[in-house]
């Protein structure tokens, strides 16, 4: 009793003591980055940036800071971002002693403790894991996997001209983006897997999966905005509120279904097999491995692809000059026998030899690129320096670094003064013309860092890429002069990845 009564008498002291050292540890957070400037707060809590994480313009708050503050800002305590292709090329290079941010990608875990090749920040296992998985998304050890997009994207077209085509009878409306999300999931499983999930033969989002993804992503960002990702991992809380393989529909079903094939496959050889699956086998990764990189395909690989095709058709369908002109390349192409006709299937190869639908993909994706999370970087122990405009900026050693995807394919310096536009043609230039041809490799170099950079690109970008264009390319058969589609209206929103869209697209 003594002692609580020391305690009490000395309260005040103890209090002030406390209030001293809260404001001193402040101030030292609020010194470190103070050569940068943001908007009020920034350098003091986080509330700035977690109510940023939570909207669904985060990407607009993003690029009017780095519009205001210059190419790097403040967004908290320790938190800058950056529009800096430059930057962002230091950071995520493949030596590049930068690494992934606790906060951000351990939220994106499946389960607790067990990670993916996302979530990993470790820079040795994270390198063993890309080196594991390369081949599967390459298409070295996957033969089929143009083949079963082949396929997907027929049922795909399939589905509308059987069901949605409007006579004279009356319209019949046809909500693309819907039809566009069946279609990625039913990709992703076909070559994740092996086997489509059915979506688009069914015409609907069976079991919930795409409804359950999209809750995941939502929970997500709550999660990492509000800093709750080392309580909700923690094994009791996510045993009590997560999803469990036994749930009858939802994300657990969706876990159980993987979990099902996955045990399946394990229990048989896998020479002679040629899926994604079987690649990661051969490779080392273990029944637990795959499972855990199974569902980040499902929630990574169906949702951002989706997003970026229902975003190209929504500017195709609103820009009458674009499809057009995109028609006629495609039409001279059938004409002179370098494409097969309308409802054919197309490869790979003869999509590359065609600039304006190249165009128009790579100006879909820079207009809205479909991750427009910050994806932050954390500085290396000791701090880093680097030069930006010739002005030299100092990092302090621990502090993340953001990417404003929505200001970096928007600068002006590099896509022209109409860097807003949608306009495809800005990717056409004579070859004779060096400046013309150095600007676009700029562009370029800036535009692919949506799939992520260096050591930390994207492995499914290729694949991505592959869905896009055929789709893209078969619009010509679903929009068919002899053939009338009506489109829902265009609901969108955005979530940092992919995002909530009805209609033809997403913003």
């Amino acid at each position: 009793m003594s002692i609580l009564t020391e305690l009490y008498t000395l309260r005040f002291l103890l209090t002030s003591a406390a209030v001293l050292v809260y404001v001193a540890t402040k101030i030292h957070a609020y010194r470190r980055l103070s050569a940068f400037k943001g908007p009020f707060s920034t350098g003091w809590c986080e509330v700035w940036h977690s109510s940023r994480i939570i909207s669904v313009d985060s990407h607009l708050a993003y690029q009017a800071v780095n519009d205001k503050y210059g190419p790097i800002a403040r967004v908290g305590p320790n938190d800058l971002i950056t529009s800096s292709p430059e930057l962002l090329a230091h950071m995520n290079g493949v030596r590049s002693p930068y690494t992934r941010s606790w906060w951000f990608n351990k939220a994106t875990r499946v389960e607790p403790g067990k990670d993916h090749i996302f979530s990993e920040v470790d820079e040795s296992r994270h390198t063993k894991r890309r080196a594991q998985m390369a081949a599967g998304y390459s298409g070295k050890e996957n033969l089929t996997l143009e083949h079963d997009i082949d396929a997907c994207v027929q049922e795909l077209l399939c589905l509308i001209s059987s069901k949605y085509l409007s006579t004279d009878a009356g319209a019949r409306p046809v909500d693309i983006g819907h039809k566009i999300q069946l279609f990625a999931i039913d990709v992703i499983s076909t070559i994740g897997f092996g086997e489509p999930f059915g979506d688009i033969k069914a015409d609907d989002d069976l079991n919930d999966y795409i409804k359950s993804t999209e809750e995941g992503l939502t929970i997500m960002k709550f999660t990492t905005a509000l800093g709750l990702t080392s309580i909700l991992q923690w094994p009791p809380i996510a045993h009590l509120l997560g999803p469990k393989e036994s749930d009858k529909s939802g994300f657990g079903k969706l876990m159980g279904t993987a979990r099902a094939i996955i045990d399946a496959r394990f229990k048989k050889s896998v020479e002679g097999k040629s899926d994604m699956l079987s690649s990661f086998v051969r490779h080392g990764l273990t029944k637990e491995e795959v499972f855990t990189e199974a569902m980040l395909q499902i929630i990574a690989g169906s949702d951002t692809t989706a997003t970026a095709l229902r975003c190209i058709l929504l500017y195709l369908t609103t820009h009458s000059r674009v499809c057009s002109k995109l028609r006629a390349e495609i039409d001279a192409n059938v004409l002179s026998g370098a494409a097969p006709p309308a409802g054919s299937i197309v490869s790979d190869d003869c999509l590359k030899n065609m600039p304006y639908l190249q165009a128009v993909v790579r100006e879909g994706l820079r207009i809205h690129p479909p991750i427009t999370d910050v994806v932050p970087k954390k500085v290396p122990v000791g701090g880093d320096t680097f030069t930006i405009d010739g002005h030299v900026h100092y990092f302090p050693g621990g502090t993340n670094i953001g990417y404003t995807a929505w200001a970096v394919n928007r600068d002006k310096t590099i896509f022209g003064e109409d860097a807003g536009t949608f306009r495809p043609e800005r990717w056409l230039v004579e070859e004779n013309d060096q400046v013309s041809v150095q600007r676009l490799a700029a562009m370029r170099r800036t535009t692919e860092m949506i799939f992520g950079y260096g050591k930390y690109q994207c492995l499914g970008k290729s694949i991505a890429w592959l869905e896009i264009t055929k789709v893209t390319f078969r619009r010509q058969y679903v929009y068919d002069d002899n053939q009338t589609v009506t489109l829902k209206a265009a609901k969108t929103s955005a979530a940092g990845i992919g995002g909530s869209q009805e209609g033809v697209g997403s913003v």
